[in-house]
C-alpha cells in the first residue's frame, strides 16, 4: 500500500478511498461472483485500478490476484493506469481519419506535451486516448472530453477547447 500512498495526495484521501474499497467489498458480501461490479465501483473511486488494491480485493474475495488481474485486463472498460481529470478521446475511425483526425491527436499531444508513450499530463489534468470509433461519424472529425461530444473539430478548435478547459479548471493558460 506504500506505493499507492505515493499516488494519493494526502493520508486522508488515501483513507477515504480505502474505506470506499472496504465498503464496496461489504456491499457485495465479499462475493467473488460480483468481481466485475466490485472493480467498476472501485475504479470509479480511484479513476483506475491500482495494483495494490486489486491484490487486496483478491485476498478479500478469496481468489488469486491473477484472477482479478485477468478480469481487469480482459475488459477494455478497466484501466490500470491513472487517468487525468479530463479524458480526451479522439476518434480515429474511418470517417474521422479521412477528415484528418490524426491532426487532432497531434494537436492535443503538442498542446499538452503528450506522446504515444505519455498519455497523461504530469498535473493529472488531461489524458489522451485515440479510439477506433465514437459513433458520431456525421460529426467527423470528432472528439469527446469526459463523454461530451465535440464535432467538426480542427487543430485550432481542439487547442482552443483544451485551453478553455484548463482556464475554467483554474490550472492556468
Amino acid at each position: 500500500m506504500a506505493y499507492l500512498m505515493q499516488e494519493i495526495d494526502t493520508k486522508q484521501e488515501f483513507d477515504t478511498k480505502f474505506d470506499k474499497v472496504c465498503d464496496v467489498l461489504e456491499k457485495y458480501k465479499r462475493d467473488s461472483n460480483m468481481l466485475i461490479t466490485i472493480l467498476q465501483e472501485i475504479q470509479s473511486a480511484y479513476s483506475y485500478l491500482p495494483e495494490d488494491v486489486m491484490a487486496y480485493v483478491a485476498t478479500a474475495l478469496g481468489i488469486t490476484p491473477g484472477a482479478v488481474f485477468g478480469v481487469a485486463t480482459f475488459y477494455s472498460h478497466f484501466t490500470l493506469e491513472p487517468k487525468g481529470k479530463y479524458v480526451v478521446k479522439v476518434c480515429d475511425g474511418t470517417a474521422c481519419h479521412v477528415r484528418k483526425s490524426t491532426d487532432l491527436i497531434r494537436a492535443v499531444e503538442i498542446e499538452l506535451g503528450l506522446s504515444e508513450q505519455k498519455k497523461t499530463t504530469d498535473d493529472m489534468l488531461f489524458t489522451l486516448e485515440a479510439v477506433a470509433c465514437l459513433g458520431a461519424c456525421g460529426l467527423a472529425p470528432v472528439l469527446t472530453v469526459n463523454d461530451e461530444v465535440h464535432g467538426g473539430m480542427t487543430r485550432e478548435k481542439t487547442v482552443e477547447l483544451l485551453r478553455k478547459i484548463r482556464k475554467e479548471d483554474g490550472a492556468g493558460a
